[in-house]
């Protein structure tokens, strides 16, 4: 089946207000239509044999370099979250490329150490502008959805960038914080994110001792199921239903509040508890040292860093360290700061 062929029967099979792929707002650079494939089709693709995706495989979700392998990476988040917006957007007639392409890419920009690294590396910038880090201003300064975003556009491919249609990176950019994305295809994928991690983030918690099943509020085990694998049909299958009778994406309130409650719930019994935490210190100190280590050495900072940003290296340091693995940052750091026989 050819490209035209795939779009003819976009416009017989998916619901008008579906993100049609010959009705695309383009590319930053305009390129001939490939002969198979739809424009989302090959973003999807430009993203899977990217750099930036496969080192999510060694990138920390949650547990920072935890001891098993059955622990999530933010590569195993990825697959789940496109999994689950591919799960709504199928039943709503959506477009399942487009949904696909911004669930793959949507994690891309994340630091290595998740969450923790963000912040670090957001403090460290902060710090060199002299701006106060526990300012709004200065937690801001590095935020991974942009970064994303940032990569696809920019650094990939040696600081040429994908690529890749509005649309998807649109999606990427909002599929966190307050901003919705212009398209529904978008906004189901911000919304499978939390779906995922409120639910695999259980399961690490409980591999890692810290939480049971029991401990969960009973409120949002009757709303939601016993299981993750019930948790997941029930929000998937309300965000389903709920979304075709407003004609937007939503979810009950009923299931809303429920998902929101576990993801605070998480918040005060996982995330903040010290067993999550214990290597939260290491992880900062790490990120900020090799930071400024860069900072004093631009020269070191690979040449595809230092394409854009030429008069804010500051920028071109945190493109560099956001984009290493958790493990790549480690051995970085040795190799800095630690004397040859203490090294792993």
């Amino acid at each position: 089946m050819r490209r035209t062929d795939v779009e003819r029967r976009e416009h017989e099979l998916l619901s008008p207000l579906a993100a049609f792929s010959d009705a695309s707002s383009g590319r930053l650079v305009p390129e001939e239509p490939d002969e198979l494939r739809t424009c989302y089709q090959r973003d999807r693709d430009r993203i899977v044999h990217c750099k930036a995706f496969r080192r999510l495989s060694h990138k920390t979700q949650v547990f920072l370099a935890p001891e098993g392998d059955h622990y999530r990476t933010r590569l195993t988040h990825t697959l789940e979250v496109s999994q689950i917006a591919r799960s709504v957007a199928r039943p709503l007639r959506l477009n399942e490329d487009l949904t696909e392409a911004i669930a793959l890419g949507h994690d891309l920009g994340h630091t290595p150490f998740g969450h923790t690294g963000e912040g670090a590396l957001s403090r460290a910038i902060a710090r060199w502008r002299g701006i106060d880090p526990a300012s709004e201003e200065g937690r801001r300064l590095f935020r991974h959805n942009e970064q994303s975003a940032r990569v696809v556009d920019l650094l990939e491919k040696g600081g040429r960038g994908l690529n890749l249609s509005r649309e998807v990176v649109d999606g990427i950019v909002c599929h966190t914080g307050t901003q919705r994305a212009a398209t529904l295809e978008g906004r189901i994928v911000a919304v499978a994110d939390r779906v995922a991690y409120v639910t695999h983030d259980i399961q690490d918690a409980e591999r890692a001792g810290i939480i049971c099943e029991d401990d969960l509020p009973r409120v949002v085990v009757e709303r939601l199921g016993a299981s993750s694998a019930d948790r997941i049909a029930t929000m998937a299958s309300d965000l389903v239903s709920t979304s075709s009778e407003r004609g937007d994406i939503a979810m009950s309130e009923p299931i809303w509040e429920a998902m929101m409650d576990l993801r605070s719930w998480l918040f005060h019994n996982v995330y903040t508890q010290s067993d999550a935490k214990v290597e939260e210190p290491k992880a900062n100190q790490l990120v900020e040292s090799l930071f400024m280590h860069y900072m004093g050495h631009l020269d070191e900072v690979p040449g595809e860093y230092r394409v854009h940003d030429c008069d804010a290296p500051e920028v071109q340091v945190a493109d560099y360290i956001s984009g290493m693995t958790d493990r790549y940052a480690i051995r970085d750091y040795e190799r800095l700061y630690l004397p040859r026989a203490w090294r792993r």
